[in-house]
């Protein structure tokens, strides 16, 4: 099993929004970013673990625990000229973006990016690391289990 961070912005999609939907699954969709495209492509499972994340926001940090919940498929929001996600060298022939059902299993306290930082054994995690700024990224097995303490 495989443990991932994935970001949303809640005004977009929320742990709120998605526990209110059916299934409690959203259709991780608007990722253009090759690597997080790979890992979602190449390396997640479904039942991995997703800590939902909320970016961009008054106070960013883990909302939410997830799951993976399919494995990936072609990101239709490529194809419509009217998406901001839209990308005209992507074809239905030859898709060049992913996403993957997320599956909303419980809202957690707010574990605010700040108390993240303050943390030393969660020092290496790559949301944390200077430069990053991909909306998915791996979550090491330490982390995750030292994290789960922190949000029980």
């Amino acid at each position: 099993m495989q443990y991932w961070l994935m970001k949303s912005e809640p005004a977009d999609a929320s742990i709120d929004d998605v526990l209110a939907l059916p299934k409690q699954t959203i259709a991780w969709y608007g990722v253009r970013n090759y690597q997080a495209r790979n890992f979602m492509r190449d390396v997640m499972r479904v039942g991995d673990g997703v800590l939902f994340y909320h970016s961009s926001c008054a106070e960013p940090g883990i909302a939410g625990i997830a799951e993976v919940a399919s494995t990936a498929y072609p990101d239709d929001t490529q194809f419509d000229p009217n998406s901001k996600y839209f990308d005209p060298k992507a074809t239905q022939e030859t898709p060049r973006w992913v996403m993957v059902d997320v599956r909303a299993l419980k809202k957690t306290r707010l574990l605010s990016l700040a108390e993240i930082r303050s943390l030393p054994a969660l020092a290496e995690m790559r949301i944390l690391q200077k430069g990053n700024r991909l909306s998915i990224t791996p979550v090491s097995a330490v982390e995750w289990k030292c994290l789960m303490g922190l949000l029980k």
